[in-house]
């Protein structure tokens, strides 16, 4: 049996209503169960984008392992492309192996649909991409949008027409113009100049968007006029030279010129984000040379009242982006400053970024560590950006070529960036390029990124050959990073150059962490006695250093060598790496720190102490994205079930921890022989009890607990198992999402319960989102099936059948 891929997909609450086009969904719909690629291609600005997803939102039912959007606008390298739709779908780029052939083998029994969006600057990448999914994958569909067709075998082709005048396209007019005047009706006196608007608007959905944003100022009929005016002016008086590319053109056109010059140039200069942006990041880019600082929070306000910006809510912060129409426009105008100007800009993107990621790194230990990697994902398109800056420029976005988010058809998941500015400092640029992928050393191990982290590490090490404090950090990162991979051969060699570079530089952190990382290598290889001797320099190193969160790193992976070796002091290392992370208010580390100590009692003979711990670890570990970690919790867990005689639990156990080893591209025998020894011991046990074909087949039913978050909620929902086989976790839900869950269950709409608890609606759409990600769901009755099961009510959150809390299952440490 192969599991839904975690979640019902990611599509995108919608803004705005959707308007017309029933008939274009139907056909759509009927298209897609005959063509397994179907590609929308139209004009800029006709809506492809909006009616792809509002298509693939009808269709969900029928993909069980979910409906996926795959926003290409901020990609301009044709080889990050699987690498953005592996990133999307949530399937974890770790392993070592090319990220296409991960991505083909995490969809090769999925009955799953891919919107593959804004194609037409990557053709030829977007094409392989199909193919090569398509073949690999035969439940798979893939909706594509795109100016151009993608040009192989079996591509289906529907032309987006423009929304029909006067039905469609007046509805959307009136809709849109309602929203900012109330009051706005369609009456007898200006339907003529409705109509006229429409006409020459030609149906196009983002014309008249940005049309219906002057209706603020303009009545319906001096809008229609000046309307008529400015494109008679730009055909030279003919009505019939007007293609609907350049109608799109000269309202965008009207509306930049009705900007102020400050409103144009942070316009400009807003292009260069990818994925949206904040506050704090389009004051520290876009300020200064005409538009002031303490400017930027009104200027961004009257480009949001003029449709030129989009206002959206993450996680309780206001971010924002552009339509992807708009920001090419934007970037097109910017790069009329000049390249060193476009150059500037991008920079000062790279460095606002680079400061992000430090920032976070430098505070990583403390609270808010799962604060600080929700950050970084939600950022990572503008890293990648960040990243590709010093390797020039992938295309300024003067093509033309951009995406397609038109407001009523196009609003979608967030668009924007480019691939990346030329520096015109090369040799700093380099170093900030290795600085950036040291200081993003969690994001990429610790957070589901590590075979892309991997990659940007060496790219920036080829880069960058000088000895440099810069240059000897990365390699330390870079060596962590080979060592969860199991390639031990490369960090042996980046350990090696750190070390020379480390005492070279006479860098203190450098020498600390390389010894760190030694003993992590010696651990790994079976050398425990060596390993334990690195540890102790380590800590000492990092003490003296004041590494806090190095310390803790080489202290719990202390007490695992000492364990092994019978050491009596590991259980006091462990205790001691549990009390130093639980003061400081640090979660991942004390989350390996339980987990250590949960290995010292097993090895000891004390089983229940061991399960208790490891319990407590997965409770901590859940909060992180993190498959090495889950896995070696997971490994722990399942060799104490089957030793306590619960082998069918202790194979599925195995089967998702398979399945996340699978990902990493590497297994249990990677991370030392006294843990692979461990691991024969369990699944022979398990065999001769279970049988060959028993135990087949709960390693499958295993395997559907694909990511941490699923596998650790079914670690924990221990002696909740069913004649039908497991159970979910009763409760991976926060307080307010169980909440929320109780009244869907009631029949609410999002609306009622955003009344009802006093929050807005778009943060209530966001809580639904995560609860149907968490639970694995599907559908609204699903989460009224579970509310049901468990017990969840509104006014008592606190569901029967509660999971333990390691406060009440966990031995003093």
């Amino acid at each position: 049996m192969t599991g839904a891929l975690s979640g019902a997909g990611n599509l995108p609450a919608a803004l705005t209503t959707f308007v017309g086009r029933r008939r274009d969904i139907a056909e759509i719909r009927r298209r897609l169960g005959a063509a397994r690629l179907l590609t929308l291609t139209g004009v800029g600005g006709v809506g492809k984008t909006r009616l792809a997803l509002e298509a693939a939102a009808a269709a969900r039912k029928g993909f069980a392992d979910g409906v996926w959007l795959v926003d290409l606008a901020p990609v301009r390298d044709p080889s990050a492309v699987a690498g953005a739709t592996a990133t999307a779908l949530g399937v974890p780029d770790l392993g070592a192996r090319p990220v296409l052939d991960q991505l083909t083998g995490h969809l090769a029994r999925r009955r799953a649909l891919i919107v593959l969006d804004n194609c037409e600057h990557l053709v030829d990448a977007c094409a392989e991409l199909a193919e090569t999914l398509l073949s690999g994958a035969p439940e798979l569909r893939v909706l594509a949008t795109s100016r151009r067709t993608l040009g192989i075998a079996g591509e289906h082709v529907f032309t987006v027409p423009p929304l029909s005048v006067p039905d469609e396209a007046v509805e959307l007019l009136l809709d849109r113009a309602s929203a900012i005047r109330p009051e706005f009706r369609v009456t007898g006196t200006n339907r003529d100049a409705v109509t006229r608007l429409c006409a020459r608007l030609d149906g196009l959905p983002l014309a008249i968007e940005l049309a219906a944003s002057r209706l603020r100022t303009l009545t319906v009929e001096q809008l229609a006029d000046r309307v008529e005016d400015r494109f008679a002016l730009l055909t030279g008086g003919s009505r019939t030279a007007r293609p609907r590319q350049r109608t799109l053109r000269a309202l965008i056109d009207w509306s930049y010129e009705l900007c102020g010059p400050a409103e144009r140039l942070l316009w400009n200069r807003l292009s260069v984000f990818a994925g949206g942006f904040d506050l704090d990041a389009a004051e520290g880019v876009c300020s200064g040379d005409g538009v002031p600082r303490h400017e930027v929070l009104d200027l961004l306000d009257r480009l949001v009242a003029q449709s030129v910006v989009l206002t959206t809510e993450h996680e309780g912060t206001a971010r924002y982006r552009m339509l992807e129409t708009i920001r090419q426009y934007g970037r097109e105008r910017l790069a009329e400053y000049g390249a060193d100007e476009e150059r500037r800009l991008l920079r000062r993107h790279r460095d606002h970024f680079l400061s992000l990621a430090e920032h976070l790194a430098a505070d990583w230990y403390g609270p808010g560590q799962e604060e600080a990697l929700a950050r970084l994902r939600t950022e990572h398109g503008n890293l990648r950006v960040a990243l590709e800056y010093e390797y020039g420029s992938q295309g300024a976005g003067t093509d033309g070529t951009g995406g397609d988010r038109a407001g009523d058809e196009a609003d979608g998941a967030e668009a924007g960036g480019d691939g990346a500015g030329a520096g015109v400092d090369g040799v700093d640029d380099a170093q900030a390029s290795l600085a950036l992928v040291a200081a993003l050393r969690f994001h990429w191990c610790a957070d589901g990124f590590l075979g892309e982290g991997r990659r940007r590490i060496e790219r920036a090490l080829a880069v960058a050959p000088e000895a440099t404090p810069a240059r000897a950090r990365a390699l330390w990162a870079g060596a962590w990073a080979a060592l969860l991979q199991g390639d031990h051969v490369s960090a042996g060699r980046w350990l090696d150059e750190a070390e020379e570079l480390g005492e070279r530089l006479d860098d203190p952190v450098v020498r600390a962490y390389a010894r760190g990382f030694r003993g992590s290598l010696a651990l790994f290889q079976g050398r425990l006695e060596e390993a334990v001797s690195w540890y102790e320099e380590a800590v000492a190193a990092q003490t003296a250093a004041g590494e806090g969160s190095g310390v803790l790193f080489s202290l719990f992976q202390l007490a695992v060598a000492r364990a092994y070796l019978g050491d009596p002091r590991a259980t006091d290392t462990g205790r001691h790496a549990v009390a130093t992370a639980e003061a400081h208010g640090e979660r991942w580390c004390r989350s390996y720190a339980l987990w250590a100590r949960g290995h010292d009692a097993w090895v000891r003979g004390d089983p229940a102490s061991g399960l208790a711990l490891t319990r407590a670890a997965m409770e901590v570990q859940r909060g992180f994205n993190d498959y090495v970690g889950t896995a070696l919790m997971l490994e722990l867990f399942a060799w104490i079930t089957a030793a306590d005689g619960d082998h069918g639990r202790a194979a599925r156990l195995l089967g998702s921890v398979r399945t996340l080893w699978q990902a990493v591209g590497t297994t249990i025998s990677a991370f030392g022989p006294h843990l692979a020894e461990h691991h024969v011991r369990c699944e022979e046990a398990t065999v001769r009890a279970l049988g060959p074909a028993a135990y087949e087949g709960a390693l499958a039913e295993g395997a559907a607990y694909d990511r941490p978050q699923r596998a650790i909620a079914y670690a924990l929902s221990a002696g909740l198992e069913t004649e039908s086989g497991p159970v979910p976790a009763p409760d991976p839900l926060t307080r307010r999402e169980r909440e929320v869950a109780a009244l869907v269950a009631r029949g609410m709409s999002n609306r009622r319960i955003a009344a009802e608890l006093v929050l807005s609606p778009r943060t209530v759409d966001g809580h639904v989102e995560h609860i149907l990600a968490k639970l694995g769901f599907a559908s609204r009755a699903q989460i009224a099936a579970w509310v049901a099961a468990h017990g969840v009510s509104a006014g008592v959150p606190t569901p029967k059948n509660q999971v333990p809390t390691p406060q009440n299952q966990v031995p003093t440490p």
